[in-house]
């Protein structure tokens, strides 16, 4: 029928005249909120289907293949796409061409991230076709982790004393030191692959986010403070930097993506909402909630707070749905709905040809990869609201 062709384009356009015509403010109302989160992604989705490139690829020379990952994860966690759509498809055929002998997903660098998010992209397609690749990309990843079997600088085998035990690096070797961001991103991947808490990979990395914690109560650590928010690293080198404190003590600054990516990870490890570690930080995010920057961040240089907002988006996004929880109590009592608060945002900062971009900080001035965080972010507020059928 005529008319049924028509539809598909006229609630497009609908969607998009309420999405600009929403922004006077954000709504509590959920069906508005989803309603402006579909509507800002698919203007992203329609700038990510404008710039693949005629190989089936997104992203340039230097960062292969994981800001491919990250588009056809956010596309597919679309309920409207699919990897028989031949754009994904072959997006998917380029992407596991970087497969290596060893079972990684990269090219040069990077192969931590770059397999972690190549598997969550695999992960997510639920195709079957995939698993093989997948498979064999996830024995690789496992073998990325700090645990007994690596040597540490010195030569010497780490043990469960040492503080980077459990954690993920950039890739395999002594000089690839593990990082909170490097271990969520693996995690990710082996939790939406399908492997269980119990996992030998999860409980060794609780015992690493654990030791990124600002909580003396349960991490062994000196630094650690009392604050509940998370660092960068495990030894308190996180990027955020030092502060000296009461006594003259030296603590490391907790700051918001790598919050999240605790909270994230301790939930994919086993953690419920009643455990300490949870529950601290928690009250880290009730005390430092906003979607305005990365917090933390803007306390160690002017405009530090922008860095890695994108990524910061992205994160909280998906860590709060996963802990379930809509509404947060900020420290002046004030409630949010950060569904509603993280629409409203990303539908402002969008560009015109749905774009989105960031600083120059961790490579945020690349528009492609910005948008594929900023389209992730919007799905996890989409499944939040209303999930689909297909997600796990």
């Amino acid at each position: 029928m005529p008319g049924m062709k028509t539809f598909p384009l006229l609630a497009a356009i609908c969607l998009a005249f309420f999405a600009q015509t929403a922004l006077a403010a954000p709504t509590t109302e959920p069906s508005q909120t989803l309603a402006l989160a579909t509507a800002t992604a698919n203007r992203g989705f329609a700038y990510l289907r404008k710039v693949e490139k005629p190989d089936y690829s997104w992203g340039d020379a230097i960062d292969p293949p994981g800001v491919s990952g990250l588009v056809l994860k956010s596309f597919v966690e679309d309920p409207h796409y699919t990897p028989a759509m031949p754009f994904l498809g072959d997006g998917y055929l380029h992407l596991l061409s970087y497969q290596l002998a060893n079972g990684g997903i990269y090219k040069d660098l990077l192969a931590n991230y770059n397999t972690a998010i190549a598997i969550s992209a695999l992960a997510v397609s639920r195709d079957p076709a995939y698993v093989p690749a997948m498979k064999r990309a996830i024995i690789y990843l496992r073998s990325l982790q700090w645990t007994d079997k690596i040597e540490a600088p010195d030569g010497k085998k780490i043990d469960v004393n040492d503080p980077r035990w459990g954690g993920f690096g950039y890739g395999s070797g002594k000089s690839s030191r593990p990082d909170l961001s490097n271990t969520q991103w693996a995690l990710e991947a082996l939790h939406e692959a399908g492997v269980p808490p119990t996992d030998p990979a999860f409980q060794a990395a609780l015992k690493f986010a654990t030791r990124c914690q600002n909580d003396s109560e349960t991490n062994d650590q000196k630094w650690a403070g009392d604050d509940g928010g998370f660092v960068y690293e495990s030894n308190g080198a996180t990027a955020a930097g030092k502060y000296i404190g009461p006594g003259g003590r030296v603590f490391f600054r907790s700051y918001g993506s790598m919050t999240y990516a605790g909270l994230k990870s301790m939930i994919y490890c086993g953690l419920s909402r009643n455990d300490p570690r949870v529950k601290a930080a928690w009250g880290w995010i009730e005390n430092n909630y906003t979607v305005d920057e990365n917090p933390g961040m803007a306390e160690t240089a002017p405009g530090a707070g922008k860095g890695g907002l994108y990524y910061y988006y992205y994160t909280m996004a998906k860590a709060l749905h996963v802990y379930g929880q809509p509404i947060i109590t900020d420290s002046h009592g004030v409630q949010h709905d950060w569904r509603a608060d993280l629409a409203y945002k990303l539908a402002q900062l969008q560009r015109p040809d749905g774009s989105w971009v960031g600083g120059r900080r961790w490579m945020e001035n690349n528009p492609v990869l910005v948008t594929s965080y900023a389209c992730l972010a919007l799905q996890e507020i989409r499944q939040d609201i209303e999930p689909h059928p297909t997600a796990q």
